[in-house]
């Protein structure tokens, strides 16, 4: 029975990862939720990419996508930003769409006020945690941060919101200070749940499971995630706090946002669901969809390989993974990807033809192309595909192809 369980999570007909991962010595010590939510701050926190614009119909038109994709809650923006920002987050609420509308405001009264008035459930409030960035950037007292943070969240309770408290550069922070800072707030304001925050994503895989430990210990309220990628770790720090008992992970599509970028919606569900046997919830054959969407708005792109969502990331080149191809894809398409391109609604994989190719590259081809090619005039033609692909530093076109064949068989 056990065998038959695990069998079900790290093999099914959508994906085939390691079975290792469901080892019980593997998995021993891990305390997920019985439920992980996902927070999109694609709308706030994505947008604060250098360069990024959305206007008021951009945002209306991914919270949209963003409920079709089956996301729990959609942080809409800061009404403080502006006029256009507020007027979104009013729509949005206004359209009903399924999932929480958020938004975020600083820890100001006001701020709080404005959020109540959009008509939002619930408010993300922020405060610096760190004394040097208290000190530097602020330049405030550090008995400012707290009676502005409890002053807040004391308001957004009295307004009836969901009030998740936000500590800006909390992992650079001295952790007892930090401490003393949530608790306070905790004790005498007011927090529904509490947001570990990496904001400058300086945080180790380990140091995120220490993280969420410690803050579980000092505090008993719900924990959310909200870790950026400065060093390409934010989605493993990310899986590791939830493991410690977080419960909800800040997102954005594509990994849009500050600097490096935020926690990527993508991988992060997926690891989730296929790595670990958990669930979010999210329609993954939406994935592709939504990524193309806040793409095309945001004006940015990604790498053709991106895991999932990028445009080439299950085209093949290399001849000997061509074979592979031939052999085994229609019937076992997992054993030559481990999560299957129809699941995340990614197109069917193409098959290049380049410098790395082989026979079974161009035997593709000439099927598709009804080509017949003696053994002699196959390997000439593979020759011929090398030389030229290597010539011009790109892949071929089907014209290119036809004319080596053409000049071949003459």
């Amino acid at each position: 029975m056990q065998k038959e369980s695990q069998a079900t999570q790290w093999k099914t007909e959508n994906w085939f990862v390691s079975p290792w991962n469901y080892l019980p010595e593997v998995t021993k010590g891990l305390n997920p939720p019985s439920q992980v939510k996902i927070h999109d701050v694609t709308l706030r926190d994505g947008e604060q990419q250098a360069g990024i614009i959305f206007t008021k119909d951009d945002k209306i038109r991914i919270a949209e996508k963003l409920a079709e994709a089956g996301v729990h809650r959609i942080e809409a923006g800061m009404p403080a930003v502006s006029a256009a920002d507020e007027a979104a987050i009013k729509e949005i609420v206004k359209r009903n769409l399924g999932p929480e509308i958020f938004c975020f405001s600083r820890c100001m009264v006001d701020d709080v006020k404005r959020a109540a008035d959009c008509g939002v459930k619930g408010i993300v409030i922020e405060i610096p945690s760190s004394e040097h960035l208290i000190q530097y950037a602020y330049k405030w007292p550090l008995e400012k941060a707290i009676d502005l943070s409890i002053k807040a969240t004391t308001a957004a309770k009295e307004m009836g919101l969901y009030t998740v408290f936000f500590t800006i550069d909390a992992t650079r922070a001295e952790m007892d200070w930090f401490l003393n800072l949530i608790e306070r707030v905790a004790n005498e304001g007011h927090m529904d749940a509490f947001t570990l925050v990496d904001t400058f994503g300086v945080l180790s895989p380990h140091g995120a499971s220490y993280f969420a430990k410690r803050v579980r210990e000092r505090i008993k309220k719900p924990l959310e995630v909200h870790f950026h990628a400065d060093f390409g770790l934010s989605v493993a720090n990310s899986i590791m706090a939830i493991m410690a008992g977080a419960e909800v992970i800040h997102t954005t599509v594509t990994g849009i946002g500050e600097r490096t970028g935020n926690t990527p919606m993508e991988e992060t569900v997926l690891a989730l669901l296929t790595l670990y046997g958990i669930d979010t919830g999210i329609k993954y054959e939406k994935l592709n969809e939504l990524s193309k969407l806040v793409r095309e708005l945001s004006g940015t792109s990604i790498p053709s390989n991106r895991p999932f969502i990028g445009d080439m990331a299950y085209d093949i080149e290399s001849g000997i993974v061509t074979s592979w191809y031939r052999n085994v894809y229609h019937e076992y398409p997992t054993e030559l990807f481990p999560v299957h391109p129809d699941f995340v609604g990614h197109r069917a994989p193409q098959i290049l033809m380049g410098k790395k190719s082989g026979a079974d590259n161009v035997l593709l081809w000439a099927e598709e192309l009804g080509i017949e090619l003696s053994d002699e005039e196959l390997q000439k033609v593979v020759q011929r595909v090398k030389l030229q692909a290597l010539d011009q530093r790109c892949a071929l076109c089907k014209e290119e192809f036809q004319k080596i064949v053409d000049e071949i068989r003459k």
